[in-house]
């Protein structure tokens, strides 16, 4: 006969749940070994060392969930106010300057720069229309989603003011629509190496493009 296994007395445990009623006395005599010491405990200590245990970590988990909802609400406040602001702009060739100032206010980002291409030939000279070579239009066009991550030399860091500040960036590509060729890149920079970093969300920089987008198209 093959010997009896763990896997066969859980299994017997589970299907029997009367067992434990017709040998009170064994249950009452199980000793374990306490996870805080080596001390033995009772099967009822021990069961109320492993609920408490759950209840810490699902306490956690709970105390998590409301900090994060908390900041998500923080940053849902501030892309609002930054979109109020955009709908107040008149002036259609002052947009671009009141995109990245508000995203530098409002989001505590210590440098914001843009380019715009494409644009009807009244803006043609302005600023943000200046600059940009084909080889920044199609990494533009190249990105399907922000991109967060360390300066690693792009073009357009060197649209900042001061580019060896930057040592993370984010690059969000604008476009109109679901359209695949981007008509603008705005990056984002911060002398933190881990404030833009490949691991974090992009759902919020993702709704910038869009709000950018669809203000900036006044300019085509």
């Amino acid at each position: 006969m093959n010997p009896i296994t763990e896997d066969d007395i859980a299994s017997f445990l589970l299907n029997t749940p009367d067992f434990f009623e017709r040998n009170a006395q064994v249950l009452a005599t199980v000793q374990l070994t306490s996870p805080h010491g080596n001390r033995a405990v009772s099967l009822q200590e021990r069961q109320a060392e492993m609920l408490r245990e759950k209840i810490r970590a699902l306490e956690h988990r709970i105390m998590d969930m409301i900090r994060n909802g908390t900041e998500n609400m923080l940053i849902a406040d501030k892309l609002q106010r930054w979109s109020r602001d955009l709908f107040l702009t008149n002036i259609d060739r002052e947009l671009p300057r009141r995109i990245v100032d508000g995203i530098q206010s409002q989001f505590l980002v210590p440098q914001a720069a843009i380019r715009v291409w494409g644009v009807s030939p009244g803006y043609a000279g302005e600023w943000f229309a200046q600059g940009v070579s084909d080889d920044a239009r199609t990494f533009a066009s190249s990105l399907s989603a922000s991109y967060c991550g360390v300066n690693a030399g792009f073009e357009a860091a060197g649209w900042l003011p001061d580019a060896n500040a930057a040592q993370s960036l984010a690059l969000i590509p604008l476009r109109a629509g679901a359209a695949p060729q981007a008509f603008g890149l705005m990056v984002l920079a911060s002398p933190d190496a881990q404030r833009f970093n490949s691991t974090m969300g992009t759902d919020f920089l993702d709704r910038i493009a869009e709000l950018a987008s669809a203000a900036l198209s006044r300019l085509h």
